[in-house]
């Protein structure tokens, strides 16, 4: 919906910025490296929208491969996104993945309002899924990521079942040394 806003910080503090963006002031929570990472007086952050019943929540991130690393920890059941920036202004979002693939519990629970259930649901449910990117020249972390949603959306507009579109693109990406283009990424699913 938002993907990034652009514009003059308005008010920065280690939880949150507001940035004017043509008269409008954008709040947006973010982890402590994403304020230490703003050093002027305008900046563009990436975004991510939270839609949840009594409140509509924008977060904000420097790098892209915070906000990627963000999305796949709130997809982990029992982890909100008030806990996934938890989790990144404790570690560094390299430190995080390193400590995921390396099914580090003692390091993901000594973040703030972790518990061992929660750490060891955190590695289950997001090693394979890192270690792929791993494979995939990081797709999760450096690849633009909307490469992999354009070629979902054109499969699923063929015919493809979610399932089956996800599955072939895995695969060509996995096959893949290089940034590989929509066109191409589609085309080699489909043979």
């Amino acid at each position: 919906m938002i993907a990034q806003i652009r514009g003059k910080v308005i008010e920065k503090t280690p939880t949150y910025v507001v940035i004017d963006c043509n008269g409008v002031g954008y709040k947006m929570h973010i982890s402590l490296h994403t304020y230490s990472s703003i050093d002027s007086e305008e900046c563009t952050l990436l975004t991510h929208l939270s839609v949840k019943e009594d409140s509509h929540t924008l977060f904000g991130f420097y790098h892209e491969n915070e906000r990627n690393l963000f999305r796949e920890l709130i997809s982990v059941s029992g982890v909100g996104p008030s806990t996934a920036r938890i989790i990144l202004s404790t570690y560094e979002a390299d430190e995080i993945i390193h400590y995921i693939l390396s099914a580090d519990v003692a390091s993901i629970q000594n973040v703030k309002g972790i518990g061992g259930k929660t750490a060891q649901r955190i590695i289950v449910d997001l090693k394979d899924k890192l270690a792929k990117g791993e494979k995939t020249s990081n797709l999760l972390f450096t690849q633009d990521n909307t490469i992999k949603e354009e070629s979902l959306s054109a499969l699923l507009a063929l015919g493809f079942t979610k399932k089956v579109a996800e599955k072939k693109i895995d695969q060509v990406l996995k096959n893949s040394s290089e940034e590989i283009s929509v066109e191409d990424l589609v085309r080699k699913s489909l043979g």
